[in-house]
């Protein structure tokens, strides 16, 4: 209603706007003529006055048409105004009607919503209950099953433990006798072992005495061979040894090392007598090689020896 009220307040202003330009134009026309009938030139008078009317005349009715012609445009322009204004008019009574017609048909919507909304709840609370009492007796059912399979589950696990002690039982019975089995075995064993250690321990024990034996005959051997050689070694130094009266009492220690064929590889003073010492030096180097055996054992004991060198008078 308030768009159609600044519609017409608008159009009444545009009619006033154009009457106005409409006055102001015909007053200007209306002077044009009084100004045009002033005479300044006497030589034409006789033509003057006819043209002054006609211009006035043509002027009239210009301005009339023009009048006239506004006018019509303006009634056009009014009345397809009003048939404007009317069909808003129009429209805006049709859609009071549509809302008013939707106000309606929205309502009788809420109103069936709201009937079904109530039936849903009822229908709801109905299964609601029927959800509980199926529930309830689902629960006692199930309460039902679990006492049953409880029952089974424990009698399982009675019989299970029966088993099971029979089987430890059992187990233990064998195991006992395995142990027995296993320890007569042992204690056989072992006396087999210890039968067969003391039969080892008196044949290396015999065997042991005949080493130690042939072992003491050639130790005594090899010491009689040895001192044999040594015995040769020292004769063959005495004889290169070239003494005098000063050496008498006195004696020198040298050490001697020989190679595998005799040949004497080094000779050195271990201390005695200066004298002595130089003369028993100059003996072994005289006798470059000196008496060996060729038993390795022998000559193990005479490859590297040391001996007191006594001047004998």
């Amino acid at each position: 209603m308030s768009s159609l009220s600044s519609s017409v307040v608008k159009s009444v202003l545009l009619h006033g706007a154009i009457g106005g330009l409409l006055f102001a134009t015909a007053n200007f026309q209306v002077d044009t003529p009084t100004v045009m009938e002033v005479t300044l030139n006497p030589q034409q008078k006789d033509q003057k006055p006819e043209r002054a009317v006609s211009a006035v005349s043509v002027d009239q009715q210009a301005v009339e048409k023009k009048i006239a012609d506004l006018k019509k445009r303006e009634e056009e322009k009014q009345a397809a105004e009003d048939r404007r204004i009317r069909d808003l008019e129009q429209r805006a009574q049709q859609a009071r009607k549509d809302r008013e017609a939707e106000a309606r048909r929205i309502k009788k919507l809420e109103q069936e919503r709201q009937a079904k909304l109530e039936e849903t709840r009822q229908a709801e609370a109905q299964a609601k209950r029927a959800r509980e009492i199926e529930k309830k007796q689902r629960e006692q059912a199930d309460k039902a099953r679990a006492e049953k399979a409880a029952a089974e589950e424990a009698a399982k696990k009675a019989a299970a433990q029966r088993q099971a002690e029979e089987d430890r039982l059992r187990k233990a019975e064998e195991a006992r006798k395995r142990r027995e089995a296993e320890e007569k075995r042992k204690a056989e064993e072992a006396e087999r072992q210890r039968q067969k250690a003391l039969e080892e321990q008196m044949l290396r024990d015999q065997l042991a005495k005949e080493q130690a034996a042939r072992a003491k005959i050639r130790q005594q051997q090899v010491l009689s061979e040895v001192d044999k050689f040594k015995a040769l070694i020292m004769q063959r130094i005495q004889a290169n040894l070239l003494i005098d009266e000063t050496m008498k009492g006195k004696q020198c220690r040298v050490n001697i090392r020989l190679a595998f064929n005799g040949l004497v590889t080094h000779v050195e003073s271990l201390g005695g007598d200066k004298l002595v010492c130089e003369a028993a030096i100059r003996a072994v180097k005289m006798a470059d090689t000196l008496p060996v055996s060729k038993d390795k054992d022998v000559f193990e004991q005479l490859k590297n020896i040391n001996l007191t060198i006594k001047p004998n008078f």
